[in-house]
Formats: C-alpha cells, structure tokens, sequence
C-alpha cells in the first residue's frame, strides 16, 4: 500500500468512527426525548388526578419519593407558625398576579399521628406584603401536590439558617435546622392562597426543559455534514 493509500484508510477509518460516535449521540437524544415526553405525561396525569391521602408516617423511611412526587395529596394537622422558613425563589411563570424574586413559605404541619410535613404555603415577593398566619396549634387541612426533596449545585448559596432562609427545598435539611426531629422526606405545595392572597398558593413549578430532539437534529446534521464532506473527498481523490 502506497503512503498516500495508508493515509487515505487512516483518515476513512477516523471519520468513519466519528460519524458512528455523532449518528450514536442522535439516537441518544432521541431516546431521552422518549423519557421526556413520558415523564411530562405522567406528571401531567398526576396534576389532574383527585387528591389522595398523604403517606402515613410508618411509610416514610421506605418511601420511594419519585414515585409519588406531583401526586396531589391531602395532609391534616396543626400549623406551628412559630418555626416557618422561606426558601429563596426566582418565580418566573406564575399562575397567580405575583411573580419575580421572593420566598416560598414552608411551615411546619404537626401530623396528629405524630411526624411533621413542611407545607409550602405559597409565594410571597421580596416586594413585601403581610403573610398571612394564625396561630401555632391551628388546625388545618392541605391539599396539593408532593414534592421530592430539591437537589443543590455549585451555585446554590450557602443557607442562612438564622434568619430561617435557605436555597434548596430539602425537608429533612430544613427540618434538622428548626428542631423538627420527625420531618417527612417531601413537602406539600398548598393549592390554596392565605387570606388575603399572601402566601400566594397553587405555584407548583412543572418545569422540563425538553430540546433533546433540537439536540438530535443537531447531532444527525453533523454526521451527514462529515459523511458529504468525506464522500467530496473521495470523489476528488479518483478524479485525481
């Protein structure tokens, strides 16, 4: 075999790997989009089903929360507004009249079987206004969906557990700060506003960012590129 022979194999048998590896990334995105679209499904159905009753508390140690995590419940207890937090949120999409940079309001619903849920309330904007509250023993019934424990990052802030604001909606992180002891590993969104619509209830946020099958495209566009772009040369080296 000739020099210019060996380095013409040398350079088909680089591109074709590389077309492999991008037609390969395609199909991946696809199958992630497959996932997606399931998961926004399901989600979706859960949202709009009947409300159901909240795990008992003999349930939580062993509780797969992702399985029922947008699952509308409801929880019944007493409210200890004496130990409520707020976790910053940037509220982008609302459905209520308020929206931008604020808090959720988590407070602490005392199961009368024993266990505490933390009930986010809902929405109150760093713009102010009174949150409503009454008083710690209060009894209350919530309905709403669960939610699974939010994960943090690299640029989640460090929580300011002293002033009871924190950045990541993790209960039993949360719950260990207020001197809860027997904290489910959830919270519940109250669908439902305060009086007077502070906290602003109901805004769940449902958000899946779905642009695998843009990626995809993307992904297949470039393997088609590099296999016309191949095939040019090829052509050219039998003209030569």
């Amino acid at each position: 075999m000739t020099t210019s022979g060996s380095k013409a194999l040398k350079v088909g048998l680089a591109a074709g790997l590389a077309f492999l590896i991008l037609v390969g990334l395609g199909t991946w995105q696809l199958l992630r989009l497959h996932e997606k679209e399931a998961l926004i499904a399901r989600v979706s159905e859960r949202m709009a089903a009947e409300p159901v009753a909240v795990p008992p508390r003999g349930d939580w140690a062993r509780l797969d929360v992702d399985q029922w995590s947008y699952r509308r419940v409801t929880v019944e207890g007493t409210y200890d507004f004496a130990k409520e937090a707020r976790v910053y949120v940037n509220l982008s999409e609302p459905r209520g009249k308020l929206k931008g940079p604020g808090y959720f309001i988590l407070t602490p619903l005392d199961l009368d079987g024993g266990g505490t849920v933390l009930v986010n309330r809902g929405f109150t904007p760093l713009s102010g206004g009174a949150v409503s509250r009454g008083t710690s023993g209060e009894r209350a019934s919530v309905s709403g969906p669960l939610r699974e424990p939010e994960g943090r990052n690299l640029f989640t802030p460090a929580d300011e557990p002293k002033q009871r604001l924190f950045f990541a909606r993790d209960p039993k992180a949360i719950a260990a700060q207020l001197g809860i002891f027997e904290a489910a590993p959830f919270t519940v969104d109250a669908e439902a506003s305060g009086p007077g619509g502070l906290p602003q209830g109901g805004e769940t946020r449902v958000s899946f960012p779905n642009r695998h099958l843009e990626y995809a495209l993307t992904w297949y566009g470039l393997a088609a590129t590099l296999a016309a772009f191949v095939a040019v040369l090829a052509l050219r080296a039998r003209r030569a």
